[in-house]
């Protein structure tokens, strides 16, 4: 069976929706941040230390967005893009929204909503919200007409960007300057798998 080491509150839950869209058998291994992460046994299959990591029977990977482009590619849970082209768009938006998004976003996240209010600085929230807005109006450019940012249905080229975009929602976001990506982040974290892998899955 599938093990999934990690938690849902972290980058796990990009994976654990993957797992839930894809319909396998899975464990979830409850593994947090800091000890559980840094033992000589979690070492032994990720030496980084960190969280998410996925045994699949002699493979073992890390990193979430790799994860995911694995599960959909291996597992028929119809989130593989169907040709080579598409599925270039879903490295690019996958790629895109980790060296584009992400760091900004969780700075914003943690001095908006996670650090409690006596160390949030709100200067660096700012400057992360500002630095945001470029990326974000090109996602919103990019949904322009569409439902999907790849192909004609939902694909690992959705889930992977709306999985860190989730953060967006988390910290209460007014996005209504960007209404087509509004519209398609909501409609992608509504999906059931989605809400399963919030509750942490199975």
């Amino acid at each position: 069976m599938i093990k999934l080491y990690g938690v849902p509150a972290s980058r796990t839950f990009r994976c654990l929706w993957m797992l839930e869209e894809v319909g396998v058998e899975y464990e979830l291994v409850a593994t947090n941040f800091s000890d559980e992460c840094k033992t000589p046994e979690y070492r032994a299959l990720n030496p980084n230390g960190k969280i998410p990591t996925l045994v699949d029977g002699p493979t073992v990977l890390w990193e979430s967005m790799a994860i995911n482009l694995y599960l959909a590619a291996k597992y028929d849970g119809g989130l593989q893009p169907s040709n080579a082209e598409d599925l270039g768009q879903a490295y690019k938006w996958s790629f895109w929204v980790m060296t584009e998004v992400e760091s900004a976003l969780l700075d914003y996240l943690f001095h908006r909503v996670i650090f409690p209010e006596g160390q949030r600085d709100h200067k660096v929230a700012d400057t992360a919200w500002k630095s945001l807005a470029a990326p974000l109006a090109i996602l919103d450019d990019a949904l322009r007409g569409r439902d999907n940012l790849v192909g004609d249905s939902f694909t690992v080229g959705d889930l992977n960007p709306a999985s860190v975009l989730s953060w967006l929602q988390l910290a209460s976001a007014d996005l209504s300057s960007w209404p087509n990506l509004e519209k398609w982040l909501n409609a992608s974290l509504a999906r059931p798998a989605a809400a399963r892998a919030r509750q942490g899955g199975e």
